[in-house]
């Protein structure tokens, strides 16, 4: 209930009203049955933009942090995405993978959609990173296409780091779905995982036109937090006078 006041009367007319979304392709989202909604990365903004302009409902895999911070920010923050369907998975450990898949075959079992980000995190910099295979195990197992999406300009808008977003243009683009049962009974095989994991982020790439880096976004991320801290220390700002 609470999932469709937002969508229909508290947040969806609000940002449709301040962004003016420009939406293509929506034609490619299955009015029904289980699907898979894989998109880029760029902003927190992209949690609520994406489900503003789908007519369905959409679940997606949301990291456990946003149900376990502290305070009455914390409560209310981990209120909002319970009420609004949204499931935790815990990104660390080694289980934290087959957890999130879990849980994703749970939503694609009900024939509902479910969205996921293949990168893993938000960029950092607004480029394309290498697409994690939980995404290609998911499709597999629960034989559903994948329709490819492309948020721009949310990283513009809201960046890493910036609360509130700034008002600039914003396009969500779907593609055409792919459709990987050739592949049926192979979720298995790394080689084959692999290969489909990189179909779904060249069709994302391809409809974003961003730059892509062949690297996991976590550990460029953390390559470059590294190097920050290392220009610190060899380069301490002076007082000044």
């Amino acid at each position: 209930m609470f999932y469709y006041l937002l969508k229909y009367v508290l947040l969806g007319p609000l940002l449709r009203l301040v962004f003016r979304p420009r939406i293509e392709g929506l034609e490619h989202v299955p009015s029904s049955g289980a699907a898979i909604v894989a998109g880029n990365h760029l902003s927190f903004s992209d949690h609520f933009l994406m489900p503003a302009v789908l007519k369905r409902r959409i679940t997606f895999l949301a990291k456990a942090e946003y149900f376990t911070g502290p305070g009455l920010k914390g409560r209310l923050t981990a209120f909002f995405f319970h009420s609004a369907g949204q499931i935790p998975v815990d990104r660390s450990g080694k289980e934290a993978g087959q957890a999130a898949i879990r849980e994703g075959l749970g939503v694609l079992g009900k024939g509902e959609l479910l969205g996921i980000y293949p990168e893993g995190t938000r960029s950092h910099d607004g480029r394309l990173y290498k697409g994690k295979v939980g995404v290609a195990v998911m499709a597999l197992k629960a034989g559903v296409p994948v329709v490819p999406c492309a948020m721009i300009g949310t990283f513009e808008a809201q960046p890493p780091g910036r609360k509130i977003p700034r008002i600039h243009p914003v396009a969500i683009r779907f593609g055409e779905p792919l459709d990987f049962s050739r592949y049926a009974g192979m979720e298995n095989e790394k080689a084959v995982l692999r290969a489909a994991t990189d179909e779904i982020m060249y069709a994302i790439l391809s409809l974003s036109g961003q730059e892509y880096v062949d690297q996991y976004a976590a550990v460029a991320k953390a390559a470059d937090a590294e190097r920050e801290a290392e220009d610190r220390r060899r380069f301490p700002r002076m007082p000044l006078s």
